[in-house]
């Protein structure tokens, strides 16, 4: 019965609308006749624009629509006069506002109502790693910039070639972005361990800078943000929504020449964990996530208790520790210190009894050595699994729900070969690829290797084995080196650099589904392309560019939307060259927000120079085989003068601009 009377309620609202609009023309019809007969003989002027206005009103009202309200994207109305719109596409768009303001239509019984009531709007993150502040003596060492844009603004942009795309403000104080990682994170917080707060503030410490990438959890509602300045060790959250600062953590500090690090974090599947790769560190951390039932965050424990040491001969100098202090918008941050460091992983051997890393007193790993256990990326399963790509080549697959986390599979790397960091999971599989070293031996490799695991084979409680289960090799390249772990190649080094004109390195680094799961794309960061992969049957199905305007023609084509968006400061600068790295797609299937790295790499200097730093919008086509880069959100910081120093098998920059963005991401509104 009350189901009955709020629907005859709402029927009577739309009623009286209707008549009021339609009321309205009458009025004005009447007014501007009044008008027209009264100065028809004194002001050939008024009876000339009023019999045009009569006309207009006049075709509308004779078309059955005076006017149309339109809602955009970002649910801002605005009246749009539809010449020839008919009534019947009026009230479809007036049932999308109901079913949009209302928050129903996320889920539905047939695929016809789910498209029309899917929410395509979203956000897109990019993770500038510059410096925020001029005079500093390196790159990426303090502070960063956030940008940060909504779906109207970009397709106003994309869509309508208007004006740039707006970055939003993280802060209070500001209109527009994009967002000072200084600002998000105020330098008064305080530094506090589980045995209380030290007086040491944001301010005075060091490392806090190089926002190597951001990381939605689950439900699109927080990211992380890593902040990879070598020695920092930062991890912190923030809110999707306001984009506040909702804690911060450093990491576990250990004796070694460079002590910690954080390159980057991943939420568990079911959003409970957020697993840290404390890259200079050797190790894995995690921060337990407590929610409330509407999902929202209340706490948040980094338990040192579930560590996994990745090295040897493990040797802690200082504890992992929280921020305590309000954010910008006056709110506290919340984070604590759980759990004992004699209850972690902290030993030399992994549960089969050999070494986790080569050199060890004692067994050594099978199916070719782990030289360098610097852990890349963490890549999360929906099976709380945990594959954590190494720097020097090989794999540990953890159990993320575990205490300490457990190591479930152990790879040498001549099996899985160094140095991935992109990981999806499509239809039960895991896809993890391989490309270069990060560090200066990576400036004469050549890596592009894609592996996938069946997701659901490891196992707590089967007898542990090295290299089980064993990966399937989706695609190695053959002209591939012979450099960390990989034994296939015919040469040991690629000389020709990253310009990319010359060179014929290759290095593959980010790698994203499509909506629907069928196909893999993955970026090659020199070669400026996309491989596509079956996600059933590992066929490569198809190679597209960035370069050209079809995503086919390469350079001998008509240039694409890069070529525009360049810097253009430095003659010397090879132009449209964008450079891919980490990258999302829309919540439509529609576009991959892609980063595109800029002149002066912050990271792999060797591989990762670019010439339209921003994110490219890449269009995705042929049922999601192909693609084409249709336009790109440009990002600008010349704000930091640090001093370029050499390129390596690039170019040596002269210029102003120091943007360098490494991840995109798009958070679902």
């Amino acid at each position: 019965m009350i189901i009955g009377k709020q629907k005859n309620r709402k029927n009577n609202s739309i009623r009286r609308q209707r008549t009021r609009l339609l009321a309205s023309f009458w009025i004005i019809y009447f007014f501007v006749t009044t008008m027209r007969f009264y100065f028809n003989k004194t002001s050939p002027g008024v009876l000339i624009g009023s019999s045009v206005l009569l006309l207009l009103l006049q075709t509308l009202l004779s078309c059955g629509a005076a006017g149309a309200l339109l809602v955009d994207d970002e649910n801002d109305a605005v009246v749009n006069l539809k010449i020839g719109r008919d009534t019947t596409s009026i009230v479809k768009n007036a049932d999308r506002l109901r079913k949009t303001k209302s928050g129903k239509g996320s889920s539905s019984s047939s695929k016809k109502s789910t498209s029309k009531k899917k929410n395509n709007k979203y956000e897109v993150w990019a993770s500038d790693q510059s410096n925020s502040v001029p005079g500093q003596t390196s790159a990426g060492t303090k502070g960063s910039f956030l940008w940060i844009w909504n779906s109207r603004s970009i397709r106003r942009q994309v869509k309508r070639g208007l004006e740039d795309a707006v970055p939003l403000s993280c802060t209070p104080d500001k209109a527009t972005g994009p967002c000072d990682l200084l600002d998000i994170f105020p330098s008064t917080l305080e530094r506090c361990t589980a045995a209380g707060c030290t007086g040491e503030t944001l301010e005075t410490l060091n490392g806090f800078g190089r926002l190597h990438g951001v990381i939605k959890d689950p439900f699109n509602r927080y990211v992380t943000a890593n902040i990879f300045a070598p020695g920092g060790g930062y991890v912190g959250v923030i809110d999707a929504e306001t984009k506040e600062a909702v804690a911060l953590f450093r990491v576990t500090k250990v004796n070694f020449p460079v002590p910690r690090s954080v390159h980057m974090s991943f939420w568990s599947a079911d959003g409970s964990a957020i697993i840290v790769a404390n890259l200079h560190g050797k190790m894995i951390e995690r921060i337990d996530v407590k929610r409330s039932n509407d999902g929202s965050i209340t706490d948040l424990e980094f338990n040192v208790s579930a560590t996994v040491y990745l090295g040897k001969a493990f040797d802690k100098t200082e504890d992992a520790s929280f921020f305590q202090g309000n954010n910008a918008f006056g709110r506290p941050l919340i984070g604590s210190i759980t759990g004992d460091y004699a209850i972690a992983d902290t030993g030399d051997f992994t549960p089969s009894m050999v070494c986790k890393e080569t050199g060890c007193e004692g067994t050594q790993p099978q199916g070719g050595a782990r030289t360098n256990n610097v852990p890349i990326c963490p890549i999360p399963s929906s099976n709380n699994n945990v594959y954590v790509t190494l720097g020097g080549g090989g794999l540990f697959v953890l159990k993320v729900d575990e205490t300490p986390m457990k190591i479930v599979g152990e790879y040498g790397n001549a099996v899985i070969n160094g140095a991935g960091c992109g990981g999806v999971e499509a239809n039960g599989r895991i896809f993890l690829n391989g490309g270069v070293s990060a560090s200066g031996a990576g400036a004469d490799q050549s890596t592009f290797t894609l592996y996938s695991f069946e997701d659901d084979e490891f196992s707590t409680t089967a007898q542990p084995k090295q290299n089980s289960p064993m990966p399937i090799q989706v695609f190695k390249d053959p002209t591939n080196t012979n450099t960390i772990g990989n034994v296939d190649g015919t040469r040991i080094s690629d000389a020709s650099g990253q310009i990319p004109t010359t060179s014929t390195r290759r290095d593959s680094h980010g790698a994203w589904p499509t909506l629907d799961g069928k196909y893999i794309h993955v970026v090659d960061r020199i070669q400026n392309v996309m491989e596509v992969f079956d996600s059933q049957t590992y066929e490569r199905v198809n190679t597209y560019d960035l370069v050209s305007i079809d995503g086919k023609s390469g350079r001998d084509g008509p240039s694409g939307p890069c070529r525009a968006k360049s810097v253009l400061d430095d003659p010397g600068l090879v132009l449209n060259d964008p450079a891919p790295d980490l990258f999302e797609i829309t919540p439509d299937g529609k576009y991959f927000a892609v980063a595109f790295r800029g002149p002066v790499p912050v990271s792999v200097t060797h591989s990762a120079q670019g010439s339209c730093p921003g994110v490219g919008i890449v269009e995705i086509t042929e049922g999601g085989k192909a693609g084409r880069l249709v336009d790109v959100l440009r990002t600008t910081n010349t704000v930091d003068d640090v001093s370029v120093a050499s390129i390596p098998g690039g170019h040596n920059y002269v210029g102003a601009e120091r943007s360098d963005v490494h991840g995109a991401i798009v958070v679902f509104k």
